[in-house]
């Protein structure tokens, strides 16, 4: 790969999505040295932009910098996948009520365009959790408070070193598409309160299907 192959941004950020994607696909497993040299020359770039880029997945828990023995790919615990089921619950339920109480017919179209897209890929995990992603984003975008949602961004992707265990657990996204059904139909009816209990169900859901 050259860097003219890479998207056109600040070329820090292209670097770091694409070892977000590297991560989060296990070819760098959790714990593994990040090889600066190695990587800089396999991208066709100086190690400023890399190191750069290590930086910014640093700040979202993808890597932990050791001093003076480098970057390492982070390694998520048990304890670490349970807090960050639990804050995504809070921020989430939260939401899902606001949504309820204040959502336009024109922002429930927008949810239930998102979930039959969700619906379509059931047979394709990895496009059905992109699919499951964007319509969890669209709901705290719609919510309208935009801290609540970077945070439960930089919290989904340390979650996605952790979504291997539950992509292969039977039923669990037969069940995910069940509780979005009736978290979507709490919304459109305006059912604040069932909207922020369905949202607990659901990451509930979600972290006991993540748990070896």
């Amino acid at each position: 790969m050259t860097p003219t192959s890479l998207a056109p941004r600040p070329l820090y950020e292209a670097v770091a999505e694409r070892l977000r994607e590297r991560i989060v696909a296990r070819e760098l497993e959790p714990g593994s040295w990040i090889d600066e040299q190695k990587l800089a020359a396999e991208y066709g770039i100086s190690r400023t932009p890399l190191r750069e880029a290590l930086k910014v997945l640093a700040a979202e828990g993808l890597v932990a910098m050791k001093v003076r023995r480098g970057a390492y790919v982070a390694e998520v615990s048990a304890a670490d996948v349970a807090q960050a089921f639990h804050l995504l619950a809070l921020i989430e339920s939260d939401a899902a009520a606001t949504v309820a109480a204040w959502a336009t017919p024109q922002q429930h179209a927008e949810l239930q365009a998102l979930h039959a897209r969700l619906e379509q890929q059931a047979g394709q995990r990895d496009a059905f959790f992109a699919a499951n992603d964007e319509f969890h984003l669209a709901l705290l975008r719609i919510a309208g408070n935009r801290w609540a949602a970077q945070a439960a961004a930089d919290l989904r992707k340390v979650m996605k070193l952790s979504r291997h265990r539950s992509l292969h657990k039977s039923g669990r996204i037969a069940a995910s598409l069940a509780e979005h059904r009736a978290l979507l139909r709490a919304i459109v009816d305006g059912r604040a309160e069932d909207a922020r209990r369905l949202m607990q169900q659901h990451f509930a859901g979600g972290h006991e299907a993540s748990t070896p």
